[in-house]
């Protein structure tokens, strides 16, 4: 049965449009995104189709090119749609680092940072560079590392913090590994860039770990 036939209480678009995105399964989001189906099946049911090869929403999110495309009913054009999607999102929450007057609450920063850096294949360690207003001056890369490991100088940080002339920093890394659990190295780093940045008088107030999950916050676990 074609999703024309539905009820039109059922059919993802219309019940997005009646009571937004936030009451749709992932399946109906997808179908959304996918428009049609194929010979047999609607939209809804290829989005639980490729829900369950790729195992989760995500998994669909973070597929190769070569396997996105791989799946019966997609290709390079919604590749290149879903890639388009995903990068709007980014830069979206990018802007309202930038725009906001103050930084955003925890649960924001949070989101801005997983989609930032969740899904990387490899090491990087960047911070969010803040006025003495908690406005966001800006976020940078510090350090692109293997998938093991990423080097950050204190002298190099402390160079960007007086460039920016920030008055706090956050910093942020993600474990590949999808492990968001803090290393005793991810706390020692840490321990030192907070204490070269006091000299400057520059408050570390925060370092997120990104895995998988909610980043794993040093300032709620007490270590800053």
């Amino acid at each position: 049965m074609s999703i024309t036939d539905w009820p039109e209480d059922e059919r993802p678009r219309e019940k997005l449009l009646r009571h937004g995105a936030t009451v749709l399964s992932d399946a109906e989001l997808l179908a959304i995104f996918l428009r049609t189906g194929v010979v047999g099946r609607s939209a809804v049911d290829l989005a639980r189709d490729l829900l369950i090869r790729f195992g989760s929403l995500r998994g669909l999110l973070k597929a190769s090119r070569e396997d996105f495309c791989a799946a019966h009913g997609l290709g390079d054009a919604k590749y290149a749609q879903l890639q388009a999607v995903m990068e709007i999102a980014r830069r979206h929450l990018a802007e309202a680092m930038n725009e906001r007057t103050s930084l955003p609450n925890p649960a924001a920063t949070r989101d801005f940072l997983r989609l930032k850096l969740r899904d990387l294949d490899h090491e990087v360690f960047c911070a969010l560079f803040l006025d003495s207003q908690n406005q966001v001056l800006g976020f940078e890369t510090l350090s692109i590392g293997t998938i093991n490991a990423a080097d950050v100088y204190p002298r190099e940080v402390l160079k960007k913090a007086l460039r920016a002339q920030a008055a706090a920093v956050i910093f942020a890394h993600n474990h590949p590994s999808g492990i968001a659990e803090p290393s005793l190295a991810d706390r020692t780093l840490t321990n030192r860039l907070r204490d070269a940045l006091a000299l400057i008088d520059v408050r570390v107030l925060d370092h997120f770990v990104v895995g998988e999950g909610q980043p794993v916050s040093f300032a709620e676990r007490g270590w800053l």
